[in-house]
């Protein structure tokens, strides 16, 4: 039974590589919620998932990458606390905001200046980011303003037939990241989620 379930989330990644990389979405487990994901080179792609989550579009969306050194390609600068938090944290529940490279398309910034990135733990994940070949963009698997989907059954209650493909993983841990800004002097706590106040500030100075 083990090496069935082994091969289906197997079978269930290879689809979720082929359905990103031809500008579909999929929905996928992370170590915190249900994320949902579109190829970050492909623009189209991108704007799916604006339209499918009801998500104005100056709203940034995250990108999940697949390990540190894809930070600085995405990324104008990276400060030296942003790599303390990167090696304290990541692989984990922690996203951090950073100046965005020019490479960066509108699209994923909102029309902004900055990025925000995270590492997430979970092999599946993982396995979906380096078989794509780019970061992808790794928002919460909701419509905006509903509760995070922590399963398969609530993502497809919340989307039914919008998105391509969702990868049934399991149930999520549930607490969404950490997002922490660190383009301004001092690191900026914007959401405290799955890693807490206390735990950043035993690596550095926050606010």
């Amino acid at each position: 039974m083990i090496d069935k379930i082994t091969l289906n989330l197997q079978e269930q990644i290879s689809s979720g590589i082929s359905v990103l990389k031809s500008g579909g979405l999929v929905a996928f487990p992370t170590d915190t919620v249900y994320g949902l994901g579109a190829s970050s080179g492909i623009p189209r792609a991108v704007e799916r998932i604006y339209k499918v989550k009801q998500r104005p579009q100056n709203l940034a969306l995250p990108l999940l990458l697949a390990e540190p050194s894809q930070i600085s390609e995405v990324a104008s600068y990276v400060p030296p606390v942003a790599w303390l938090l990167v090696r304290k944290f990541l692989p984990g529940a922690l996203t951090i905001v950073l100046p965005a490279a020019k490479s960066v398309p509108w699209i994923i910034t909102g029309s902004g200046k900055t990025v925000a990135v995270r590492i997430p733990a979970h092999l599946l994940a993982i396995g979906l980011i380096k078989g794509v070949g780019v970061p992808i963009v790794g928002t919460s698997a909701n419509l905006s303003g509903q509760p995070s989907a922590l399963s398969a059954d609530d993502v497809h209650s919340q989307f039914g037939d919008k998105i391509d493909l969702v990868i049934d993983g399991g149930r999520c841990p549930g607490r969404e990241s950490t997002i922490v800004d660190v383009t301004g002097e001092v690191p900026r706590v914007l959401r405290e989620g799955a890693i807490s106040r206390e735990e950043l500030s035993k690596v550095c100075q926050i606010i």
